[in-house]
């Protein structure tokens, strides 16, 4: 006699043989783009501060400490964020999670924009932050599961390339906005996520994979049917059938998992990499404007320019690593991204920092290899889980870069309070960055195998 658990952990594996046979088409790339509009604007929202801290630290003569408030006030959010994202995502859905944190990402940045002092920026940043932080992770979960295995990396980093675009986007607004409309604008349009949340829930089916994992196999029969059928109908194709066999999981998830067995050391190596790629990147990014306008005495308009030329260079390098990483795999594309944003931090730490335009060519570089490890630790870290706590895991990592996050500013803050050489700063950071590739060699490899594959 079948039990209503062996029922369920067949349909698992049905559901994913399904998803697995899937061939690429129009539907993933609609649910891409409504999923990429929402992290789009994540990005975004993410570096308004940096955009707006130069203009903000004149108006209302903000000491270091007090800009180095403002900047990190959206990290803590993020790492709020993270945690509850990660026990939501798995607990109500992928879908319904992205959502939420949509809307208070919007409505958190409207809000910015009509802050009168520090202490109102600084509150309603750190909700935006709870918002972009569960957000994010989240995200990258759902593109995850929605991927055949044999293109899975270069799907989620063609998705990834999206998040990039926004900080560039970001960037390339503030040049004009800022000077001539004022920071406010900036937040202004960061509000435009709030229309998206209803639009996500419409048009964007919940995760198959889920859905079979909450032993709710009707409607995730359901779903699979209609993106089937929907496939079908632009292919004008059969579909292939179905493998005769993926491991199935099981049913319902608790967070300790993730701190035992293999698992453990799955996510002490992802937690390290998460800390190091965020610490060295908004060690960088957070203070690069300001860096130009107080150390080398540029104007506001070249300032944000030179940090758009750093954010355009990591959209190349995560384009790159799109293209190349279903072929080398994702531990040796991670490894030499961390040696190379060592490289060159390095380098910039012995030539001295001793101009703007040096400090834009290395900060350049730096990127180019920074973005690839944030994008490719998007599509690594929901891999490395069971679809029961796939979130959890994913946006436990998110707790780690949101830590980095935090500390990188405070730390390159400091030391800019304490009038230390610039060199200092980047010595320390490429000392971090070392850390994460040392640690990148203990880092397990996913290509070319099925979520259930992977943790079965």
């Amino acid at each position: 006699m079948t039990t209503v658990a062996t029922k369920e952990v067949m349909g698992s594996g049905s559901i994913a043989a399904r998803i697995e046979r899937l061939p690429h088409s129009r539907w993933h790339v609609k649910v891409r783009f409504l999923i990429g509009a929402v992290t789009f604007f994540e990005a975004f929202d993410q570096l308004l501060a940096a955009s707006a801290l130069p203009v903000l630290t004149e108006q209302w003569n903000l000491s270091t400490g007090q800009a180095t408030f403002a900047v990190t006030a959206a990290s803590v959010g993020m790492l709020l964020g993270a945690f509850v994202a990660g026990w939501l995502g798995d607990r109500i859905g992928r879908v319904r999670t992205v959502a939420l944190g949509v809307l208070l990402t919007g409505l958190a940045s409207i809000a910015v924009a009509a802050s009168a002092n520090i202490e109102m920026f600084a509150l309603f940043r750190f909700v935006q932050g709870v918002g972009i932080g569960g957000v994010v992770p989240i995200a990258a979960t759902y593109i995850n599961e929605i991927a055949r295995s044999d293109s899975r990396g270069k799907l989620v980093l063609l998705y990834e390339l999206i998040f990039p675009a926004g900080l560039s986007a970001a960037s390339l607004t503030a040049v004009w906005v800022v000077p001539n409309l004022g920071w406010q604008a900036m937040f202004l349009l960061g509000g435009l996520p709030v229309l998206l949340a209803l639009v996500l829930v419409r048009k964007v089916p919940e995760s198959p994979r889920w859905l079979a994992s909450q032993g709710r196999l009707e409607e995730a029969e359901e779903v699979v049917a209609r993106i089937e059928e929907e496939i079908t109908a632009a292919t004008r194709e059969p579909l292939p059938e179905p493998a005769l066999e993926i491991p199935a999981e099981e049913s319902r998830g608790r967070l300790r998992e993730i701190f035992q067995g293999r698992y453990l050391r799955r996510t002490a190596v992802l937690s390290t990499m998460w800390f190091v790629a965020y610490y060295v990147n908004h060690g960088i990014s957070t203070w690069l404007p300001s860096l130009y306008t107080k150390q080398f005495g540029l104007d506001l308009t070249t300032a944000l320019t030179y940090s758009l030329l750093s954010n355009a260079t990591g959209l190349v390098g995560t384009l790159i690593a799109a293209l190349v990483v279903d072929r080398i795999g994702r531990k040796p594309l991670l490894l030499t991204a961390l040696i190379g944003t060592t490289a060159a931090l390095a380098a910039l730490a012995v030539a001295g920092a001793t101009s703007s335009g040096q400090v834009a060519l290395f900060a350049s570089c730096t990127t180019f290899f920074i973005f690839v490890i944030n994008a490719s630790l998007y599509l690594y870290s929901p891999e490395l889980y069971p679809t029961r706590n796939r979130a959890k895991g994913a946006a436990f990592g998110g707790v780690w870069n949101r830590l980095g996050v935090i500390l990188g500013p405070i730390t390159v803050g400091a030391i800019l309070a304490s009038g230390a050489d610039l060199s200092v700063i980047f010595v320390q950071l490429a000392v971090v960055a070392a850390v994460g590739a040392v640690v990148a060699c203990f880092a397990v490899e996913t290509k070319g195998r099925t979520l259930e594959e992977l943790n079965s």
